[in-house]
Parts: C-alpha cells; structure tokens; sequence
C-alpha cells in the first residue's frame, strides 16, 4: 500500500514538473500562487462537472442514496489521512497506511450491514403490499369494490 501512495505521489510531482516547465517556456512567468489558483480552479471545475453528471445520472435512476454513499466515502478517506497524517505531525501516533485501509474497511463493513438490512426490510414491505393488492384483487373479483378500499383503509 505504501507503494501507491509513492506512485500517486510520483504521478502528481511528475504533473507539477510539467507545469513548472511549462510555466518556464512563456514569457510571462507566473508566481506559485497564481498557477495553484489556475491549476486547482481548473482541475475542481473539471472534477465538478464530471461528479455532477454522474450524481444527476444517479438521481434519473432513483439512486439518491448513492450520492449520499459516494460523499461519506470521500469524506471517510479524507479523515482517515487527515488523522494518520495528524498523528505522524504530532508524534501521537505511527503514519501507517494498514490503519487507513482498516478504517475505509470498518465504513464498507458497516455500510454493507446496513444494505442487507434496508433491502431485507425492503423486502418485507413489498411483500406486505403484494398481499394487500391480492386482497383487493379478490375482493373486485367477487364485485365488492367499495368493500376491498374501506378494507385496505381499516389496516
């Protein structure tokens, strides 16, 4: 695991490299701050329209709690660095990347126990209301109508 985060950080020393030298090649040289502010603008308007299209495909097929599992994953991975990283600035702990995997495994185990039972409960709500609409397909079958609504309303 530590290999990735050498890889990522290659990957992003690498582009910041490339920009630099670009930055060199024009006559205009910009300052550090000026290339983060175009360089972190432009890559989060990116970022922006990619996740907004991908959160309104989501809503369109009714996958609201998707969005909300997408934004709690971010948001786990994001605190579980900051803590890791924390502990390592303030000699409180050991940097160790098996504590973040450990952590991000704890959410997805947990997140998993609570979509097995949402669907399960899901599930019986379905069920129930099978049994309903069969109640009132027997009730019109026999001619009572007016029965099989105030039937449905005493439950």
């Amino acid at each position: 695991m530590k290999q990735i985060l050498y890889a990522i950080v290659g990957l992003v020393a690498s582009f910041h490299d490339r920009i630099l030298t670009l930055n060199d090649s024009f006559p205009a040289v910009l300052s550090d701050k000026q290339l983060h502010f175009l360089v972190i603008g432009i890559f989060g308007m990116l970022l922006f329209f990619a996740v907004h299209s991908l959160f309104l495909w989501l809503v369109r097929r009714g996958h609201l709690m998707a969005i909300s599992w997408i934004y709690v994953f971010t948001v786990i991975l994001v605190l579980t660095f900051a803590i890791e990283i924390g502990q390592h600035i303030t000699h409180t702990g050991v940097l160790e990347f098996a504590d973040i995997v450990y952590g991000v495994i704890g959410f997805l185990i947990f997140f998993g126990a609570f979509a097995a039972a949402r669907s399960f409960v899901m599930m019986l709500f379905k069920l129930s209301d099978r049994k309903k609409a069969e109640k009132i397909r027997q009730i019109r079958m026999q001619g009572g109508v007016k029965d099989a609504v105030s039937d449905c309303k005493a439950r």
